[in-house]
């Protein structure tokens, strides 16, 4: 019977190949445990990456959703707290001029021109807001504000109403010219007439948001601030008894504006509640994604942990006999 032995060099080679191999384990396996998916991906899948590669597109998919979801809700909270603001400032406005009017006895008090100038550019400050240098009410002009200053509206309008009779006829000018597209469309207004592109916030998902600062809505609301603001203006001429009808038509106004405020910030309060419920749905959809990508990579800890441990055992045990192999010579052996 043949016996066939190893030389020195040979035996030497073949433990450090056998301590190299089980150190690589060792760190597969400690990887494993650590972060409980499996190391070789390609022995999980068999090869077949098709199933694994389609949940990781999707999982992608969904977050650049996730990012436009944020986006979009970031911007229509936004306008809804911009026309708050300024449904707030016209409502207050439309009961002070109502309460300062006192009929024939002409203003019973305050100074509601001036009241109305002050409210005029908080409510254009308002519309002019922008969201990280977009701006919120210009449509795709997004690059500017939508609106001039309240100095600038008023003189536009002074040139339309000055000379005007009655405050009916005042009035009535003033709402011609805020209807004209030659008026304030193409004089006042500097935003875009085109609505910004709809969200895509799934595949199948897209919302629109169209509301601008040259809204009939908004306009009514800037035509009846910038008359009542004019009151008193030496332009217009009104007695005490005019201007103080004046105020009150306007005020009578802002108050019959608020329906349409409301309105308008009920569609924005729609698609916000479309943008929670796509995002929800965004998100369970990705977090059963993620559930199918980890069961199909994880590692069972309590294989991995055995697996480890009988590695760990093997290699002490492969020091051990090298530890031996060094210490053998021809005096020990004889």
């Amino acid at each position: 019977m043949k016996s066939t032995s190893l030389g020195d060099l040979a035996q030497s080679f073949m433990l450090q190949r056998r301590s190299v191999a089980l150190r690589q384990d060792l760190t597969r396996l400690t990887d494993e445990l650590s972060s409980g998916k499996v190391a070789d991906v390609r022995q999980v899948l068999s090869g077949n990456h098709n199933y694994l590669t389609g949940l990781e597109r999707s999982l992608e998919v969904l977050q650049g959703y996730s990012v436009a979801n944020t986006e979009a809700g970031y911007l229509t909270g936004a306008m809804q707290a911009s026309l708050e603001r300024v449904q707030e400032y016209g409502s207050q406005l439309g009961l002070d001029l109502l309460l300062a009017s006192g009929g024939p006895l002409g203003v019973v008090s305050g100074n509601p021109a001036e009241n109305a100038r002050t409210q005029l550019q908080g409510i254009i400050n308002s519309l002019n807001d922008d969201v990280a240098g977009l701006s919120l009410f210009g449509g795709t002009a997004t690059d500017r504000a939508p609106l001039p200053d309240a100095e600038t509206l008023i003189g536009l309008v002074r040139t339309v109403i000055a000379g005007q009779p009655t405050p009916e006829d005042a009035l009535a000018a003033a709402e011609t010219w805020f209807n004209d597209p030659a008026g304030f469309d193409a004089l006042a207004y500097s935003g875009s007439t085109t609505a910004l592109a709809p969200f895509a916030l799934s595949d199948t998902e897209r919302v629109s948001l169209d509301i601008r600062a040259d809204d009939d809505a908004i306009k009514d609301l800037l035509m009846h601030i910038t008359v009542a603001a004019l009151g008193d203006d030496t332009a217009l001429g009104f007695g005490v008894q005019e201007q103080s009808e004046l105020f009150g038509l306007t005020g009578i106004g802002l108050q019959s504006n608020q329906d349409q405020l409301t309105s308008l910030r009920a569609s924005i309060g729609f698609v916000e509640e479309r943008i929670e419920m796509i995002s929800a749905r965004n998100q369970a959809e990705e977090t059963s994604m993620e559930f199918a990508r980890n069961a199909l990579l994880a590692a069972d800890p309590f294989e991995t942990a055995t697996e480890l441990e009988s590695v760990q055992f093997h290699l002490q045990s492969l020091y051990s006999v090298t530890v031996r192999s060094a210490q053998l010579n021809l005096v020990n052996f004889l």
